[in-house]
């Protein structure tokens, strides 16, 4: 069914990079299919009874880098059939964040779309979720026990911490067994034992590339973009300074893209970015992911384009 409103949950639309930003592809793509754009920030959700709707706003889109938004008049609605509602607000994954599926989930209920899913959104947290996949996976602990991950940290020599609910790099550390900073490091993800972090085996595939594969209504885009390191960090991540550089998807790469791609789509995940450095799956991105501008751009794609096929096919 052709639905005749996308409504867009994101963060602030003026704060937007649209040279890289996928929701912005998102929103071109349906604009150019005919679809009436309405915007909402996360906090604009609410619930009326069993009704869920948003504080919405007209939104028109340009790709121009001097002024790519116009909004009209707030008013208030609740969703229906005629709704394709996707939630691309930024992590972390915290209490907010969690609320907000559960109105999107009484969206649904109501007849509208929501892409990705709700209940997929808290099951599939973008850490954690690679451990339904163990044979792709680097060696892994998942602890708020300082003296597990320091275990884990001096048998494998060096590691990578992380926080749970993170993105765009934030909050991740390079440790080696004899850091002076290791405790600090273990104190400020943890909050001194409070919450569990990760840990993961350091990869020196890195150098090449964490790449990014785009996983689109069940079918592993053919490019992967690898964000490749700065001089000056071990991460990535384009946020922190990393070089975005397209490549043909490895025969590696397309073995745990097709391996996880129809779990992804049994789970109503329509697109997802799988994290891969070398041939080991890091991270499973579902909230947000990135890297459809870049790879348009690169190969002459419409990656927003096969989105739209898989929702109204």
């Amino acid at each position: 069914m052709q639905r005749r409103y996308l409504i867009m949950v994101m963060d602030d639309i003026a704060q937007i990079n649209i040279v890289k930003d996928t929701s912005f592809a998102l929103l071109l793509e349906g604009q150019r299919r005919g679809y009436e754009l309405l915007y909402l920030n996360q906090s604009d959700l609410f619930l009326e009874g069993s009704r869920a709707g948003g504080m919405l706003r007209p939104l028109r889109v340009r790709d121009d880098l001097s002024g790519w938004f116009e909004l009209g008049d707030p008013f208030a609605r609740t969703f229906g059939p005629l709704d394709l509602i996707m939630m691309r607000a930024d992590p972390p994954v915290d209490s907010d964040y969690l609320h907000a599926t559960y109105l999107l989930e009484q969206a649904e209920a109501g007849g509208a779309l929501v892409v990705n899913r709700p209940r997929a959104l808290r099951d599939f947290n973008e850490k954690l979720a690679i451990a339904r996949f163990p044979e792709w996976i680097p060696a892994t602990l998942v602890s708020a026990s300082h003296a597990r991950l320091r275990e884990f940290i001096s048998s494998h020599g060096q590691a990578v911490l992380k926080p749970l609910d993170g993105m765009g790099g934030r909050g991740i550390f390079l440790a080696r067994r004899d850091d002076p900073n290791l405790n600090s490091m273990l104190e400020a993800l943890t909050g001194g034992e409070q919450r569990p972090a990760m840990v993961q085996e350091f990869l020196p595939e890195i150098s090449a590339g964490d790449k990014r594969i785009l996983v689109i209504g069940g079918v592993p885009v053919e490019y992967v973009l690898a964000r490749i390191p700065g001089k000056e960090d071990f991460r990535g991540n384009l946020a922190r300074g990393g070089r975005g550089e397209g490549r043909a998807l490895s025969e590696a790469d397309r073995a745990i893209a097709e391996d996880l791609a129809p779990v992804l789509l049994q789970n109503g995940i329509l697109l997802a970015g799988l994290d891969v450095i070398g041939d080991r799956l890091t991270e499973i991105n579902v909230t947000s992911p990135t890297c459809v501008r870049e790879l348009d751009g690169q190969f002459g794609l419409n990656l927003a384009g096969r989105l739209f096929d898989a929702v109204d096919p």
